[in-house]
């Protein structure tokens, strides 16, 4: 159980993956021997490619392997890039729950409307289910990637004097 929760995020990821390109083959298969394709293939395939996004994005955050421009963190005095990790750490939460809660609140307002995808006729909000809980998990990972490295100490830039 513990590896699920630890690893749940590539676990979705790879679910994920391995079913769009099933979708994506067979669809070529199709398109290839009848001149036929699965129109509605399209859908599915977006749809899985903004969740794959989202979990992709709770597996970098993790690792602490999200883009970042260090270039003024890295000359700061240790204090003082303290401070600007610990501002950005706020933000990157902030950020996430917004993501989080607009996510939620587009989510409740498909499931009330009703409202239906343009290819398959499904329910929208069976493609949306995941961002909000997505985003959450990035937010979980980010301050677990956080919670893990707030004291290791940072490399000093070479040719930085020691005072």
């Amino acid at each position: 159980m513990r590896f699920v929760l630890r690893e749940f995020e590539k676990i979705v990821c790879a679910a994920l993956f391995l079913g769009m390109t099933l979708l994506g083959f067979i669809n070529v298969v199709v398109r290839y021997a009848t001149h036929y394709s699965f129109a509605a293939s399209e859908e599915v395939l977006t749809n899985g490619f903004l969740l794959l996004t989202v979990f992709g994005a709770a597996i970098a955050a993790r690792r602490g392997q999200h883009l970042a421009v260090t270039l003024v963190h890295d000359a700061l005095p240790k204090r003082l890039a303290q401070a600007v990790f610990i501002l950005s750490v706020i933000l990157s939460v902030l950020l996430l729950a917004a993501s989080a809660w607009f996510s939620w609140a587009t989510l409740m307002n498909q499931i009330d409307s009703g409202i239906r995808s343009y290819a398959l006729g499904l329910p929208a909000w069976w493609y949306q289910v995941g961002l909000p809980f997505g985003f959450a998990l990035i937010m979980i990972r980010h301050l677990q990637y956080v919670a893990e490295t707030w004291h290791t100490p940072r490399a000093e830039p070479k040719g930085t004097p020691r005072v």
